[in-house]
């Protein structure tokens, strides 16, 4: 409905003090529409169902696929044979960008076009509302993080073409690692080291590392350094700040794994000082981490134009599900409702933190947290014994996303490379550890959960031990 419809109405349909009323509100959500297409920025209070569903349903009819009367006559002309799917995606079907650039317009789906762009305008905003003030351009691909990884590296790779060495911070999560690989480079792997002045084995950057390596192969032979913010403890943010100057000064790429950094005002901090002081070519988060919506997507964002290298490099057209899952995730939440959920994380971090302290006193272990401001991870070396039966016995009982890592045992080979203790971040690994997180979107009554029944699993240990120490000496 509009102005002109609405005067079309026959009296005897509705009384005209009724279509005012219904006008007025319909007037009100046209008004949010049009500001957000004007200012292209987040609405401070998130919109309801409704208004976002009225939005997406009027781009939708932009498109050609959905227009009343046409011909198609092209190999893709947005055809959805299922009715499911179609209601799934809101009738959008034409995907975003065209072939060779992801951010191009399409002809054919104008109502797509205005979508992904917007999308991407309120990311940017996004970006800047979390601290990253300096972020100049940001765009969101449908790859998670370790692809959009590598198509960035890729990008990179184009201007730099003599270059073929990536230097890599090692923190043990595979398409980390892959996503080198799978660009055609070659990672050099430097190992991390304790960074903790009070020894409770946190690992970070090896800076000196970084130098020799630079002088040993030549800084135009390095395609770019790859650092990492967010991770499991033990490991914790490279320190991008120093590696951002080293890079500046020898004019090397830097390229910085976000994956769930957004979410911490400590993350995003240091990424907006490694910028301002130093060299950050792009920096590269997940979607669904940072943003709660189903895994498939990521944004790449730059202090320059790296970003548009990235785009040019795009081959075909990309799915729009992803942006459409996220532009709908924004309008809902509005700046208010992502900073209740920052602050929201952050104080559950600290609740967390102060639950495993007493869970580390209790059983005689260690816990490991430093400046890792998301990540946790709690010794298990009164648990040596058999410390993966802890990690088996959590994941019966409910709980999900913690991890046990038994260090110092075996090693795994990824891409012909042989990694030592892998999964904890680090060749010259200590004691057992098991590893927790206090991510965006996590509630007090999960962690509470989870303290119970850690502190259940680990009695149930110590008493079995026992039974079979006792069984022994019998």
């Amino acid at each position: 409905m509009n102005d002109f419809t609405l005067k079309s109405i026959a009296p005897d349909l509705a009384p005209a003090n009724y279509l005012l009323l219904a006008n007025n509100a319909r007037v009100h959500r046209d008004k949010q529409i049009k500001l957000l297409l004007e200012k292209k920025k987040l609405p401070d209070d998130g919109w309801d169902n409704t208004t976002i569903e009225y939005f997406i349903g009027e781009l939708s009819l932009m498109d050609s696929n959905n227009f009343p009367s046409r011909y198609g006559v092209g190999e893709r002309e947005g055809r959805i044979a299922c009715d499911m799917v179609r209601q799934r995606h809101y009738n959008f079907a034409h995907g975003i960008g065209r072939s060779g650039n992801l951010t191009e317009p399409q002809p054919k789906a104008t109502g797509s076009t205005i979508m992904s762009n917007l999308t991407n305008s309120l990311m940017l905003d996004l970006i800047h509302e979390v601290g990253i003030h300096s972020c100049k351009r940001a765009i969101l691909v449908p790859l998670a993080t370790g692809m959009a990884v590598m198509m960035t590296l890729l990008a990179l790779k184009t201007k730099r073409p003599q270059a073929q060495y990536v230097l890599w911070s090692r923190i043990d999560q595979k398409s980390c690692f892959k996503s080198i690989q799978t660009a055609g480079l070659i990672p050099v792997v430097i190992d991390t080291i304790p960074v903790e002045e009070n020894g409770d084995g946190m690992l970070g950057t090896n800076l000196k590392e970084f130098q020799k390596q630079i002088e040993i192969l030549g800084a135009s032979n390095i395609c770019c350094v790859l650092s990492t913010t967010s991770c499991f403890a033990p490991r914790t943010c490279d320190n991008i700040v120093e590696l951002a100057s080293l890079c500046q000064g020898h004019n090397i790429p830097h390229v910085v794994n976000n994956a769930y950094g957004l979410q911490s005002t400590f993350l995003t901090h240091q990424l907006e000082q490694a910028a301002r002081t130093g060299r950050v070519d792009a920096f590269i988060q997940s979607t669904d981490k940072n943003l709660l919506v189903p895994v498939g997507g990521a944004v790449i964002a730059s202090f320059d134009q790296t970003v548009d290298l990235v785009s040019e490099s795009y081959p075909g057209r990309a799915s729009s599900s992803q942006t459409l899952d996220v532009l709908m995730t924004l309008l809902s939440l509005g700046k208010k409702g992502y900073r209740a959920l920052v602050a929201e994380r952050k104080e559950l971090h600290q609740y967390l933190l102060a639950q495993m302290t007493t869970v580390a006193k209790t059983y005689a272990e260690t816990l490991m947290s430093g400046k890792n401001p998301i990540s946790l991870a709690l010794t298990l070396k009164n648990f040596a014994s058999n410390p993966d039966m802890i990690g088996s016995m959590l994941h019966r009982r409910g709980v999900s996303g913690c991890r046990v890592v038994r260090t110092g045992k075996g090693s795994k080979t990824i891409g012909g490379y042989t990694f030592q203790s892998w999964g904890a971040h680090s060749d010259q690994a200590g004691e057992p550890y098991l590893t927790t997180s206090a991510a965006l979107g996590v509630k007090r009554v999960e962690i509470d959960g989870f303290i119970v029944k850690l502190t259940q699993v680990l009695q149930d240990r110590i008493a079995s031990e026992a039974l079979v120490a006792q069984t022994l000496d019998e």
